[in-house]
């Protein structure tokens, strides 16, 4: 693997860092606190080509590798993880499904707008009493031309400003995993739902919610791949997703390493910049090996997509790392800062709950640790 960045990527980086600065810096502790959705922000990041990066542009993409979604990510998440999230859920959760298993027509139906910022997407996989729907309740009945879908799904993100869902439901419930579907679900579609938003610890402007489904029925074009395809379907979308999840961490993670030096310049203890204390100096240079570390890691897994090489292992290894690492790089941010550290509008206070999502959402650490052990005992 090369890892030098190319030119254009390069470009894209230092493009998006300009944008984050000027607009999504500014924004980041409203969005937290209040909490609220960043709308005009995500029509500028429309306007830049941004929600649809890794897409041809014959479906409103960029045309650019996974990588470099990956850098995009990575550069929003260390202004504002929520807003990262917005980027990386649109393209990852839902733009990938359609792009990969979607037939031609509901490419251009679905994933267009969602790579030109018309509409978000939101994945609607996990239910109450169940991490996956594979025992569940969701079901989805076959009723002349349509499917009837009935069920409730739990920690929906952007479920309630989405245009669309991707919904796995059991056609065939007596088959287990190999009974799910995965369905098209247009949002003003008759007997679907946003629940009450889900106040979360951290990503709070990553609004999240309940989706209910009751007699729902959509037409029999909108089965997404074939029947009993859906858990295929989810598990290869979310192998994917997880390298962003990795970018989004990493981008957490730095943004604590350099509140850290920066914070670590400015205060002073017994007359002297509390930097020039061993212990201080120890704890940014293992920030700064760790950061490395889960920058490789996560662009490796980037890589491995695009050169369509397997990734499950390299995107579980770099989610594991950069999201612990973002959990400990922002515990040791707010040590640095004291007592400050832990108050509200304080950076470092904000760093610390975003990263804990990371370490939870779309696989927890014992779920990544059983995905690369299952790869090495094959």
């Amino acid at each position: 693997m090369h890892l030098e960045l190319t030119e254009e990527q390069q470009l894209v980086r230092a493009s998006v860092r300009e944008f984050c600065e000027k607009y999504i810096e500014p924004l980041a502790d409203a969005v937290d606190q209040e909490p609220c959705f960043p709308s005009e922000n995500v029509k500028r990041l429309a306007e830049q080509d941004w929600l649809g990066i890794p897409y041809p542009e014959e479906y409103g993409g960029a045309g650019a590798d996974y990588l470099t979604h990956i850098i995009a990510v990575e550069e929003l998440s260390r202004a504002c993880a929520a807003t990262g999230s917005i980027v990386e859920a649109n393209a990852s959760l839902v733009g990938f499904p359609l792009f990969k298993f979607g037939t031609e027509e509901q490419r251009k139906k679905y994933l267009t707008p969602l790579c030109k910022g018309e509409m978000l997407g939101a994945f609607a996989w996990t239910e109450a009493g169940a991490a996956t729907v594979a025992y569940g309740a969701t079901t989805a009945v076959s009723e002349g031309n349509e499917y009837v879908l009935n069920g409730a799904k739990t920690f929906v993100l952007y479920a309630p400003v989405a245009g669309v869902f991707i919904v796995f439901a059991a056609t065939d419930k007596s088959k287990g995993t190999e009974g799910l579907s995965a369905f098209i679900v247009p949002a003003d579609t008759p007997g679907i739902k946003a629940g009450e938003q889900v106040k979360k610890m951290g990503l709070r402007g990553a609004l999240t919610s309940e989706l209910v489904l009751k007699d729902c029925r959509i037409p029999k074009e909108n089965l997404l791949g074939q029947e009993g395809q859906g858990f295929t379907i989810a598990t290869t979308t979310l192998d994917g997703c997880r390298i962003g999840i990795a970018a989004q961490a990493l981008g957490i993670a730095e943004a604590a390493l350099e509140e850290s030096v920066r914070y670590s310049k400015e205060r002073v203890q017994f007359d002297k910049p509390i930097c020039t204390f061993q212990a201080i100096q120890w704890m940014l240079a293992n920030m700064a090996i760790e950061v490395e570390v889960s920058r490789y890691l996560t662009y490796h897994a980037a890589w491995c997509y695009d050169q369509g090489l397997p990734y499950s292992k390299e995107a579980a290894m770099a989610k594991l790392m950069a999201s612990q690492t973002a959990v400990r790089q922002t515990d040791t941010a707010v040590q640095i800062h004291g007592g400050i550290g832990t108050v509200k509008g304080q950076k470092v206070e904000r760093l610390y709950r975003d990263a804990k999502i990371t370490q939870i959402y779309e696989g927890t650490p014992d779920v990544m640790r059983m995905t690369i052990a299952d790869s090495l005992l094959q």
